[in-house]
């Protein structure tokens, strides 16, 4: 009978603790670090979708979790002071936007889960073992904006009639720029088009300027590469396209949005979405090196005509019959 008490006495204790630490696991709040290098404003589209589906898996803001905003201002040279930051702050995991924040992060701590999206590509770059096993503290999503670029263009010389020349917008260094440029050059070869590498600054006058390049090249159309930077400046960038009358490609809807020609590429909102499932996995305990890394499903190729006919550009039926979505 002594036995029996002692066994009951000690399996009542046990529980007793269980549902102290539910109690207090419950009670907790989970520190976030978001690290962008672009800006809070520019990437509100994206930071919305990705809290709202925290939110439907039961995460809420203030409730449960906190989120640590680091924002580079389209400086890439604070992103290590930035994740630094957050390492100090000893964030449960780190979600990146972005090759360059990704790379800082990995730098800045190899033990605190970082989950990455809107990352062209994470294998070349070094962030990940291989997609099917990450290892490390590194998982996420990739974007393929690399070998997008390439389609971009052949959509580009479709949609304009005798296109020649084209001006391509990029951002001095960075591996996520090289690799880009790497898969533009020869797929401009191979279409017979002209490539006017123009690089753009971030200052006052930037953006201006590499449009008056564009038009001083004599380039029939522009697109930039796939970056953050130029995601956030992209209302600038629409209205400058149609101030100078060069018909555009964009790598997101979200530049159709803002009045944009032609946008082909990944579903911005639903990579952050998805990266909102990866962050309640691991704060229910799941590893970043078992998590393998996700690509891209989502496509959608966008036709404006408002656009088409406020720079006088007549897009072909067999261009348009292409798209998932036509804008009247």
């Amino acid at each position: 009978m002594k036995k029996r008490i002692t066994l009951w006495l000690l399996a009542t204790l046990f529980l007793a603790n269980v549902s102290l630490a539910d109690a207090q696991q419950a009670g907790k709040i989970f520190r976030i670090g978001f690290l962008d290098t672009s800006t809070a404003s520019g990437s509100a589209v994206l930071v919305n979708a990705f809290r709202q589906e925290l939110s439907k898996l039961g995460w809420i803001v203030g409730k449960n979790i906190a989120i640590e905003y680091r924002f580079a201002e389209q400086k890439n040279d604070r992103l290590s002071e930035l994740a630094g930051d957050l390492v100090r702050l000893k964030v449960e995991l780190i979600v990146v936007s972005g090759t360059a924040p990704a790379l800082a992060a990995k730098s800045a701590t190899t033990t605190i889960p970082i989950v990455m999206t809107n990352v062209g590509d994470p294998v070349t770059t070094g962030l990940v073992a291989s997609l099917a096993r990450p290892g490390g503290n590194v998982t996420g999503l990739a974007s393929l904006s690399p070998e997008l670029n390439t389609k971009r263009l052949e959509v580009l010389k479709d949609a304009v009639p005798k296109l020649a020349r084209v001006g391509l917008l990029w951002l001095g260094g960075g591996v996520a720029t090289d690799l880009q440029l790497k898969e533009l050059r020869p797929a401009a070869v191979a279409l017979k088009l002209k490539l006017e590498e123009i690089e753009t600054q971030f200052d006052a006058k930037g953006l201006e300027s590499a449009f008056q390049t564009a038009k001083q090249k004599q380039a029939g159309a522009i697109m930039t590469i796939s970056t953050r930077p130029f995601f956030a400046e992209r209302k600038r960038i629409v209205e400058l396209a149609g101030k100078y009358r060069l018909p555009a490609i964009y790598p997101q809807k979200e530049y159709v949005d803002e009045g944009g020609l032609m946008s082909y590429g990944t579903n911005s909102t639903d990579l952050f979405r998805r990266a909102a499932v990866y962050v309640d996995k691991i704060l229910k305990g799941a590893k970043p090196a078992d998590l393998p890394v996700q690509q891209a499903t989502k496509f959608e190729f966008v036709i404006n005509l408002k656009a088409a006919k406020q720079i006088g550009l007549t897009i072909p039926v067999r261009v348009l019959e292409r798209a998932n979505q036509v804008i009247k």
